[in-house]
């Protein structure tokens, strides 16, 4: 039974890569091709679903799940990590990072984007494992270190909390995190939540290098008691993020969720991987849901 589904799944994959110039076959070290990627995802978007790591250009990859982005950044003196994912997945994102063929003590820093535990429940895990530092704003410090959300969050109270991890270094707006050739920018991005964090940096395939932006989610949800118009500073602060995240540079956009900048569409060739428009229709479509999420606040009141 076992060898007729590995001969249907070989099918399978072989109908799909016909006049793609993609190669199906075992699994082998390496990037996996997005058919591979796309039979291990189809019809899953779950944050904890198993997904082998997949090349999004030149020298980055994203090695997390189905349904959570978790990038690597490699380079010669070593490499950077940005979030984690779940804490159920970090033993996925350490095979895949050696799948790859680099080593995870290679990692130097570990990074995040926002601090809610599907995105930073793994990091305590996987800063043991790699022996990496780990660089957040202070506003997302005091969440890793505790594994707690703090009250600000729009969505504290349904939050389940996560293994504390200590933070090596504080960052500002602005900072940058370098590794050997590798710098990678801090944009200060909080509305999602306090501590929300963009990052923009390049990839380079041989001498082309692309810019990417990795911009933290923008969705305006919250607990089901939570008024944003009864927060007006919080609001602002979270306008402010979204018109910033329009104007960074951003060649290629990549999000926490890969959903919400299609990703993994975008790597099949269905939509293009390099639009320099992304950030700007981004943060559009996340201005509409604010204002939307404000009116009907309003219009309930």
């Amino acid at each position: 039974m076992f060898a007729r589904l590995l001969a249907l799944v070989s099918s399978i994959a072989l109908a799909g890569c016909a006049g793609t110039g993609l190669s199906a076959g075992p699994i082998a070290p390496g990037p996996a091709s997005i058919v591979e990627h796309s039979l291990a995802c189809a019809g899953k978007d779950g944050w904890s679903d198993p997904a082998p790591p997949v090349r999004i250009y030149g020298n980055l990859y994203d090695v997390g799940s189905c349904g959570i982005t978790v990038l690597l950044l490699a380079g010669a003196s070593g490499h950077v990590l940005i979030d984690g994912g779940p804490a159920d997945i970090a033993p996925q994102v350490l095979a895949n990072i050696d799948r790859l063929g680099f080593a995870p003590t290679d990692v130097r820093w570990i990074l995040s984007s926002h601090e809610h535990f599907d995105h930073v429940a793994a990091l305590a895990e996987l800063k043991r494992a790699t022996g990496a530092r780990l660089a957040a704003r202070a506003a997302a410090a005091t969440v890793l270190a505790t594994g707690k959300a703090e009250p600000e969050d729009p969505q504290a109270g349904r939050l389940p909390g996560f293994a504390p991890v200590a933070v090596d270094r504080l960052i500002a707006d602005g900072a940058l995190i370098a590794v050997g050739d590798l710098r990678l920018t801090v944009h200060a991005t909080p509305g999602h939540s306090p501590g929300s964090t963009s990052w923009t940096f390049s990839a380079c395939e041989g001498r082309t290098c692309r810019d990417v932006a990795y911009a933290d989610s923008l969705t305006s949800i919250s607990d089901d008691g939570y008024r944003f118009t009864d927060h007006p500073a919080y609001v602002e602060a979270f306008r402010n993020s979204i018109d910033r995240i329009a104007t960074l540079p951003c060649a290629i956009l990549v999000t926490p969720h890969p959903s919400a900048s299609r990703l993994f569409e975008r790597l099949a060739g269905k939509r293009p991987l390099v639009d320099p428009q992304a950030c700007q229709q981004y943060a559009k479509a996340a201005a509409d849901r604010l204002d939307q999420r404000l009116a009907d606040e309003a219009a309930a009141k």
